[in-house]
C-alpha cells in the first residue's frame, strides 16, 4: 500500500464545474483541514462512505468556494485506498487554489496514470484492465468505445484467466508424472493432452488474428493514396478531411514527404497517407519521398490508386507494373479522377483498358476531387472494403500491441506443447514449454510484469485518471 497522499485534478479546463481527486492514507484528514460542512454536526471524517457533503473549502478565514465532497473508504474506491473527491466551481483560480491547499496540508501532485497504477497496486484491475482505461479515455468512434468498456469490464481478463487455468492443470499433470518418474506412473493421457492442448491453441489463435481488426478500429484503417504527380491526390486528401491540409499545386512534385490524418467515416475511423508522386526524377528528395510512397503501400491495408482520367492509358501503363504486384492481399480501389473533363464514351473505355491490365476483381470509382463529385460514393466504397466486422460489448478483440506480442510469445510456446506431445517427448521438457505460455499469458494481465514495464504503461495516462 503507498504511503502517500496525491491529489489532482481531474476534470478538463473550461466547463463550469471542477474535480479534485484526493488518494490515500490521509486523504479524509488533509481534505477535512480544508472542509467545513455547512451544517453543523458530525466533521467529514465521522461521515459514511459514499456520501455526499456540501461545505467551504477555506484558506484559513477566507472562503475559496462552495463544494461537494465525495467521501469513499478502503478498500471500496477506485484506487482501493481512501479517497475524496471535491466538486468546485470550473474556475482555473479556484481548482489551483484547492490544490495549493492540498498540497500545503500533506498532499503531492499525482503523476500521470497514478490512480490507475494504485487501483492495479492494490487488485482493484488487472493490468488489461488498467490499460483499457486510458484507452476508453481516448475512444474516438463507438467501436473503440465498445472495446475500451469490454477489456476494462474484465472480458479480456476472463478469458485469459480460462486459458490459465487450464495451462495449471495441464502442468500439474505433467509435473505429478515427474515426481513419480521412478515408477513409471502416467498420470496425464497423452491424447487428452493434446486434446486440451489444440483447444487452448485455438484460443490463442483467434486472438493472435484479431489484433488486425482490433488495430484498425484503434489506430484506423490505413489508406495510402498513391499515383503519378498531379493525378489529385493531395486534392482527394483535402476532400475526405474537409481541411486543407496538404498543399495543392500545378506544379508537379508539391508533395515530397507523407501527410498522415484520421477521419470517421461511417463510424469507421480510417487513416489516409498521402504520398508523394511517382515519376522518373533526379531531385535527390524527392526520390527520397518517392522512396517511402512504396513503404506506405506495403504497410496500407487499402490503396487508392489515383489516375488522373485524361491521361488514363499513360499513367497505367506507367505504373501498373510497380503498383498492381504490391497489392494483391490489399484492397485496391482505382480512382479515376477529373472525369469531369471526360466524355462517358471515354469512361468505358478506360474501365476496358483496367481490365487487360488485371484480372484481379479490382474497385474502381469515377470522381472529381476539385468538384467534389462522386466523393460520396468513394466514402461508401472505403466503408465496404474496410470490411470490419460489428462490435458488442462481449467481443474479445485484442487492440494493445503489448498483448499481441504476448499472446504470439504464448502462441508459440502452446506450439512447441503440441509438437513435444506429438514426438512423446519427456514430460519435463513440456513443462517447460507450458510454464512459458502461463508465464506469457500472465504478463498481459501484469502478474508477473516488472517496475519498467508499469511507468511505461502508466506514464502515458493523462494526470488525474
Amino acid at each position: 500500500m503507498n504511503q502517500d497522499t496525491i491529489c489532482a485534478i481531474a476534470t478538463a479546463q473550461g466547463g463550469a464545474i471542477g474535480s479534485i481527486r484526493v488518494s490515500g492514507p490521509d486523504a479524509i484528514t488533509i481534505t477535512e483541514r480544508i472542509f467545513t460542512p455547512v451544517k453543523v454536526g458530525k466533521q467529514l471524517s465521522d461521515k459514511k462512505p459514499y456520501t455526499l457533503t456540501f461545505g467551504h473549502i477555506h484558506n484559513e478565514k477566507e472562503i475559496v468556494d462552495e463544494v461537494l465532497v465525495s467521501l469513499f473508504r478502503a478498500p471500496h474506491s477506485y484506487t482501493g485506498e481512501d479517497s475524496t473527491e471535491i466538486t468546485c466551481h470550473g474556475s482555473t483560480y479556484i481548482l489551483q487554489q484547492v490544490m495549493q491547499l492540498l498540497i500545503k496540508n500533506g498532499c503531492r501532485m499525482a503523476q500521470p496514470g497514478e490512480y490507475t497504477q494504485r487501483a492495479f497496486l492494490n487488485g482493484k484491475m488487472d493490468l488489461s484492465q488498467a490499460e483499457a482505461v486510458a484507452d476508453l479515455i481516448a475512444s474516438t468512434s463507438a467501436a473503440t468505445h465498445r472495446l475500451a468498456m469490454s477489456q476494462m469490464r474484465g472480458g479480456f481478463s476472463k478469458e485469459l484467466a480460462d486459458l490459465r487455468g487450464k495451462l495449471l492443470d495441464f502442468t500439474s499433470m505433467i509435473e505429478l508424472e515427474l515426481d513419480f518418474s521412478e515408477e513409471d506412473v502416467e498420470f496425464a493421457d497423452r491424447s487428452a493432452l493434446r486434446h486440451l492442448a489444440d483447444g487452448i491453441e485455438q484460443v490463442i489463435t483467434r486472438l493472435v488474428h484479431s489484433f488486425s481488426v482490433g488495430n484498425a478500429i484503434k489506430n484506423g484503417v490505413p489508406v495510402a493514396i498513391i499515383g503519378e504527380t498531379n493525378a489529385g491526390k493531395s486534392t482527394l486528401l483535402n476532400v475526405l478531411l474537409n481541411e486543407d491540409k496538404a498543399i495543392v499545386s500545378d506544379i508537379h512534385g508539391t508533395t515530397r514527404d507523407v501527410i498522415e490524418d484520421t477521419v470517421n467515416i461511417g463510424g469507421i475511423t480510417f487513416r489516409f497517407i498521402d504520398t508523394a508522386g511517382i515519376r522518373e526524377t533526379n531531385d535527390t528528395i524527392e526520390s527520397l519521398g518517392i522512396e517511402r510512397t512504396f513503404q506506405k503501400l506495403d504497410q496500407a491495408e487499402i490503396v487508392l490508386w489515383m489516375i488522373d482520367a485524361t491521361d488514363a492509358k499513360s499513367q497505367m501503363e506507367e505504373l501498373s507494373g510497380k503498383i498492381l504486384p504490391r497489392c494483391q492481399n490489399k484492397h485496391l480501389i482505382v480512382v479515376f479522377n477529373k472525369s469531369d473533363l471526360i466524355r462517358e464514351e471515354q469512361k468505358k473505355d478506360i474501365i476496358s483498358l483496367l481490365s487487360s491490365f488485371s484480372k484481379e476483381d479490382i474497385s474502381s470509382i469515377f470522381i472529381s476531387a476539385r468538384q467534389r463529385s462522386g466523393t460520396d460514393e468513394l466514402q461508401q466504397t472505403l466503408i465496404e472494403a474496410a470490411h470490419l466486422p460489428t462490435i458488442t460489448q462481449n467481443d474479445v478483440i485484442v487492440t494493445n500491441v503489448r498483448h499481441y506480442e504476448a499472446l504470439s510469445r504464448a502462441l508459440d510456446a502452446i506450439h512447441r506443447v503440441q509438437n513435444g506431445l506429438d514426438a512423446n517427448i519427456s514430460g519435463d521438457f513440456l513443462a517447460q514449454d507450458i510454464r512459458e505460455c502461463i508465464f506469457h499469458l500472465s504478463d498481459i494481465a501484469g502478474e508477473v510484469t516488472n517496475d519498467m514495464v508499469l511507468q511505461n504503461i502508466f506514464q502515458h495516462f493523462c494526470i488525474g485518471k
